[in-house]
C-alpha cells in the first residue's frame, strides 16, 4: 500500500490544503483531504477490472468550506440533528446554532466539517486531528478528536473515529461520503441497489427529528431487508418521504452491540457489478439520497450535480439522542475514550 501527499491549494488565511492519495496493489485508490477530514474520491474496479471514481466530490478545494451537502467530510461535534438546538446535561441546558429549519445540524455552520484538521501519515494510515475548545458552538467541555483512515490490500477503507474530552459532553461522529457505484459522473444513483441490515427505522416529525418510535419496516417503502433499487419506492405517497423529498432516515441496525463490527448495508450497481459493503460498530445508519444536491459546486469531474446523483450511508449514533434517554447514550465523560469504526469494503458481484 502506497501513500502520497501534495498541496491542493492555500486558503486565504495562508493554510495548506493537503490531498493524501492511498493506493493498494489492486489499483483501488482513495483520496483524502484535511478539510473536514474527508474523502475526496475513491476508485474501485468493475467486473472487468475497470476503475471508476464512486464518490462524489468537488473540483475546487474552496468549495468544501461551508457547503450544504457536507461532501465526504466528518461532521461534528454532533452529526445529524439536535431538536431546536437544545439539550440538557446534568440539569444544565445548552444552546447550539440553528442551521436546518428550526434545528441544529452536523455541528452547526462552523462545525468540524468546515475546518482544516491537522494531519499526517503514521505507517500505512492517514491521521487527522482536531482540538475543539470548551463552548465551541455551544457544546460543553474541550474535546480532542481523531479520524484515522487505512486502505487495506483487501480493498477495505477502514475509518476509526476517536475522541477524548476534559469534561462531560455529547458526541456523534460519522463520515458523509456520497456514493454512486456506477461512477461519480454517471447521473442518478436511484438505480443503485441497496440492502440495509435493519428491520426498524426511526420515525420522525415534520422537522426531521425522531419521535422516539422505532417502526418496523416490513412491507413499506423503508424496507430494504431485501435488496431493491433506491428509486423503486422513493415516490410513494408516504408522509415522511414526501417531507424529505426522498430518503433521509435513520435505520436501527439489527443485533447491534457496542464495539462489535457488523455489516450495515450493501450498495451495488447491477450493470458494472461494483459493490460497496458498509460495516460499523455504530447503532444506526442514516440513508440520504442526495435530495438537495442541485446547486452544489462544480463536481470533481467538471459537471453539475443534480438531486439524487449520490447516496450518503452515514453510520452513526441516533439523531437527537441527547433528548431521547431511550436511545443509546451519546454522552462522553471525562476520562472516557470515544471510539467508533466504519469500514467501506469494495468488491464486485
Amino acid at each position: 500500500m502506497n501513500i502520497e501527499q501534495h498541496i491542493w491549494g492555500i486558503t486565504s488565511e495562508g493554510e495548506a490544503v493537503i490531498i493524501y492519495t492511498l493506493e493498494n496493489e489492486n489499483g483501488v485508490k482513495v483520496q483524502l483531504s484535511n478539510i473536514g477530514a474527508g474523502i475526496v474520491s475513491a476508485w474501485a474496479p468493475d467486473r472487468e477490472g475497470r476503475l471508476a471514481n464512486v464518490v462524489l466530490g468537488y473540483k475546487d478545494f474552496s468549495s468544501y468550506f461551508g457547503d450544504g451537502a457536507c461532501m465526504g467530510k466528518t461532521p461534528g461535534r454532533y452529526a445529524n440533528r439536535i431538536a431546536k438546538g437544545r439539550f440538557t446535561l446534568d440539569g444544565k441546558e445548552y444552546t447550539l446554532p440553528i442551521n436546518n429549519g428550526v434545528n441544529h445540524l452536523h455541528g452547526g455552520p462552523n462545525g468540524f466539517a468546515n475546518r482544516l484538521w491537522e494531519s499526517g501519515v503514521e505507517g500505512n494510515t492517514v491521521v487527522f486531528t482536531l482540538e475543539s475548545e470548551d463552548g465551541d458552538a455551544g457544546y460543553p467541555a474541550a474535546l480532542y478528536a481523531e479520524v484515522a483512515y487505512t486502505l487495506t490490500e483487501d480493498n477495505e477503507l477502514r475509518i476509526i473515529l476517536s475522541a477524548q474530552s476534559n469534561g462531560k459532553t455529547v458526541l456523534n461522529l460519522t463520515n458523509h461520503a456520497y456514493f454512486n457505484m456506477k461512477g461519480e459522473s454517471a447521473g442518478s444513483v436511484l438505480d443503485n441497489v441497496l440492502k440495509v441490515y435493519a428491520t426498524r427505522f426511526l420515525a420522525k416529525d415534520q422537522t426531521a427529528i425522531p419521535t422516539g418510535e422505532m417502526v418496523p419496516v416490513a412491507g413499506g417503502p423503508m424496507d430494504f431487508t431485501e435488496s431493491k433499487a433506491l428509486g423503486r419506492d422513493i415516490n410513494q405517497q408516504d408522509r415522511e418521504l414526501i417531507e424529505s423529498k426522498g430518503y433521509d432516515h435513520c435505520w436501527v441496525l439489527d443485533d447491534w452491540s457496542e464495539d462489535v463490527l457488523r455489516l450495515a448495508a450493501e450498495l451495488t450497481d447491477p450493470e458494472s457489478g461494483r459493490c460497496l459493503e458498509v460495516l460499523t460498530t455504530q447503532p444506526g445508519i442514516q440513508v440520504y439520497t442526495g435530495n438537495y444536491l442541485t446547486g452544489s459546486p462544480m463536481s470533481i469531474s467538471g459537471g453539475a450535480y443534480k438531486d439524487y446523483d449520490g447516496v450518503a450511508l452515514e453510520c452513526q449514533d441516533f439523531p437527537d439522542a441527547p433528548n431521547h434517554p431511550e436511545f443509546p447514550s451519546t454522552v462522553l465523560d471525562k476520562g472516557e475514550d470515544y471510539s467508533r469504526m466504519i469500514v467501506y469494503r469494495f468488491s464486485t458481484r
